[in-house]
């Protein structure tokens, strides 16, 4: 377990996220294809392309700059809503005061808070409505959670990982109301949002990534979907 981690841990966070989504690229089109044209997965890999380079060894060498130019260079990324609001909330992130060099577990729910500001500036999205919001809210409330209660970055991540998961679950009973897929209407229900379990996949692989450096040996255990 960690009390604080640095800018190069977050990139072993972003490495985790990478992995899991290249992994699991073909679910998140095919869920895509129910609701969608079937190409998040390939938008999510090119999201977590450039994620990875911005946090590079030869990149920035302060997380601030990281946060900065990953928002940008996603906001790059020709894929719709979802690029958009993951740009959105990387660049918010590096307006957080407490991104500095050593990052607490409150450091870290304080920098997710500003992330997800920064996404609300953008979209009217809330909770229940079938996007990533479903998997992004109650991460960033579990991880602000987890600090208030004394826990250390690792189970931080590993609370907010399983409560994106079972946000981005939840979607399957919805009925999308943003986006494309609301034109579908009823008939998005019993499918799962592709951008909230992107998301929860993003918060699993932050975790794994996280506690595999540290050789803590406390997988989050999520499964695959």
């Amino acid at each position: 377990m960690k009390d604080r981690i640095t800018r190069d841990d977050f990139a072993r966070m972003i490495a985790g996220g990478a992995a899991l989504i290249r992994a699991q690229h073909a679910m998140l089109s095919q869920l895509d294809c129910a609701t969608g044209d079937g190409d998040h997965g390939a938008t999510m890999l090119r999201v977590v392309e450039r994620l990875e380079t911005c946090f590079a060894a030869s990149g920035p060498e302060d997380l601030k700059t990281c946060l900065r130019e990953a928002g940008w260079s996603v906001l790059g990324v020709d894929g719709g809503a979802s690029s958009s609001l993951l740009g959105t909330l990387f660049s918010g992130m590096a307006d957080a005061p407490a991104c500095g060099p050593w990052i607490s577990a409150s450091d870290l729910a304080a920098i997710f808070e500003a992330g997800l500001a920064a996404v609300r500036k953008q979209t009217k999205a809330q909770p229940g409505d079938k996007t990533l919001m479903d998997a992004l809210v109650p991460a960033v409330v579990a991880l602000q959670t987890a600090a208030d209660g004394g826990k250390s970055v690792t189970e931080a991540l590993h609370d907010a990982a399983f409560a994106a998961r079972a946000g981005a679950e939840m979607t399957q009973n919805l009925t999308a109301r943003y986006g494309r897929a609301k034109f579908l209407g009823e008939k998005t229900r019993g499918h799962q949002d592709p951008g909230a379990t992107s998301m929860s996949l993003l918060f699993e692989g932050f975790h794994n990534g996280l506690e595999e450096s540290k050789g803590d040996g406390m997988n989050v255990g999520l499964g695959r979907r």
